[in-house]
């Protein structure tokens, strides 16, 4: 943690040198533009919060039945320095909410510095998912949209930068980042006497997006890429060694070491003994998109797979398992707009058997992965909420307090349409049907179903004669679960927003 510290003050202290040496200061204007958002929002549930009303929402939302939030903000984006090469944006982000896991919620806290084409992105920020629709989408397995998000320092090539010159035919974008978990002491006090969580762990993710094809020249475009990450350092009580739950605290390394294994996904904890895996909780996808784009429509199909450390990242155990998606952009019309659809298969997780090497039997099995759990973190999740796709059942829905995904191995269906049939007026539907098998550690006894579905319209209220009411909104959700597994949910959702400027 102190490594990170110092490490973030200096490049602080070099990038306010840098901008007021420049020939224009940027912090010429930095009051301009600003833009605010102030938001109520009231959901009223039987049983729990359905799942789409509370997924993929960064985190500000609640599994309780009946929950609500007052949000307030204010915003710079770093567009408004767009004719400077050094260019700085901010944001503030508070709530206060009823029935969350925390009655006061800092949802974002950030500087954005650029140079050209380079960012320094320090805080919490809310940053979008790759290559899936942000409204329509289950998510991202890896980097998804559904926990809140994570302090950090990092750095970032935020758009496409040309590897071929003006023809732009080739481009490259990614980020690697560096931070802290903010729920350890939420952690130790959700968790049922005995279960192992962890306190001050550190964060890592890292992401490389490659572009192949020019939209504007040729209808068909490629994008891949590889998104990384791992949790570390920080100290786990009631670790699981390989002979039980540890007695004492586990003090995890947090030095430039234990950064660099991080980084590179080497290293080893010390409950691997002899059978050394890779330091800390490290996972990841690999992302690949394919879409081609008509004179006023577009389709593309894309893949999302997962894996844990690095047994299923490459091909020796097959990939079975992965995220397959199609989404449709239809040309103009007042009914439908997109049209997603995707299928998630988490069954495989390198098949059901794990064999340590020994001197009798040489061969190593390293199956049974056990997606989005660890021995010492408690699993791929940020305040009770999955990091990535949200039909991995957060823990928050667990009924006893325990952090564990205990139904990670799956299939899924998920739809996703909206639509604008009136000017200011917009919907979207969503439905998601699993199957689910629990775990190979701890299957469910008989396969557990999940039906879910949400029905959501938004209006942005006009100017009414000399009553302008605009930059006001207003959204109604409707949603409901059938489920043997997170039971049947009933809840309906309002939420009254108000945006604008709050400088020029």
């Amino acid at each position: 943690m102190n490594i990170l510290r110092k490490m973030m003050m200096l490049l602080m202290s070099f990038l306010l040198v840098g901008m007021t040496t420049g020939a224009q200061s940027v912090f010429q204007g930095v009051g301009k533009g600003i833009s605010y958002d102030a938001e109520v929002q009231l959901t009223a549930s039987s049983g729990q919060s359905p799942l789409w009303l509370n997924a993929n929402k960064y985190g500000l939302s609640s599994v309780a039945g009946d929950n609500g939030y007052i949000r307030a903000g204010l915003f710079r984006s770093t567009r408004v320095d767009s004719a400077r090469h050094w260019r700085i944006g901010y944001g503030l982000d508070l709530a206060a909410a009823y029935n969350f896991t925390g009655s006061f919620v800092v949802q974002q806290a950030y500087a954005d510095f650029e140079y050209k084409k380079v960012r320094l992105s320090v805080g919490s920020k809310e940053r979008p998912a790759e290559l899936k629709n942000p409204e329509l989408s289950s998510g991202s397995q890896t980097l998804g949209i559904n926990a809140r998000p994570v302090p950090m320092m990092r750095f970032e090539l935020p758009e496409y930068i040309s590897l071929t010159g003006r023809s732009n035919w080739v481009g490259l974008k990614g980020h690697i980042g560096y931070g802290w978990m903010t729920d350890g002491r939420w952690q130790e006090d959700y968790v049922s006497a005995g279960a192992h969580y962890a306190k001050k762990a550190l964060f890592h993710s890292k992401a490389g997006y490659l572009r192949i094809g020019n939209e504007e020249k040729f209808p068909l475009v490629f994008e891949g890429g590889l998104e990384m990450a791992c949790l570390f350092g920080g100290t786990i009580y009631n670790a699981v060694g390989r002979t039980g739950v540890l007695a004492e605290p586990l003090q995890m390394g947090t030095g430039l070491g234990d950064i660099i294994d991080a980084t590179l996904g080497t290293g080893s904890d010390a409950t691997d003994g002899e059978y050394a895996n890779a330091a800390g909780n490290t996972l990841g996808s690999w992302l690949l998109s394919l879409k081609y784009a008509g004179k006023d429509w577009s389709i593309r199909a894309y893949y999302d797979h997962y894996f844990e450390d690095h047994s299923q990242m490459f091909w020796e155990y097959g990939w079975r398992d992965g995220l397959i998606g199609a989404e449709v952009q239809l040309p103009k019309n007042r009914f439908v707009s997109s049209l997603v659809y995707e299928y998630l298969h988490t069954k495989h997780q390198s098949g059901p058997v794990y064999h340590d090497h020994t001197e009798a039997i040489p061969d190593q099995i390293s199956a049974i992965d056990n997606y989005y759990n660890h021995n010492l973190y408690q699993g791929w999740q940020h305040w009770g909420q999955a990091f990535g796709n949200p039909l991995f059942t957060s823990p928050l829905y667990n009924p006893g307090h325990n952090l564990t995904f205990t139904g990670n191995r799956f299939i899924a269906h998920h739809f996703g349409l909206s639509g604008d049939p009136l000017p200011g007026l917009h919907y979207r539907l969503l439905y998601s049907y699993i199957s689910g098998w629990g775990r190979y550690a701890v299957p469910f006894d008989d396969v557990k179903y999940t039906n879910s579905f949400l029905a959501e319209v938004s209006y942005a209220l006009p100017r009414v004669g000399r009553v302008d009411l605009r930059g006001w909104s207003v959204k109604a959700a409707f949603a409901l679960d059938r489920s043997t597994q997170i039971g049947n949910n009933t809840g309906f959702q309002l939420t009254i927003s108000k945006t604008g400027f709050l400088t020029r």
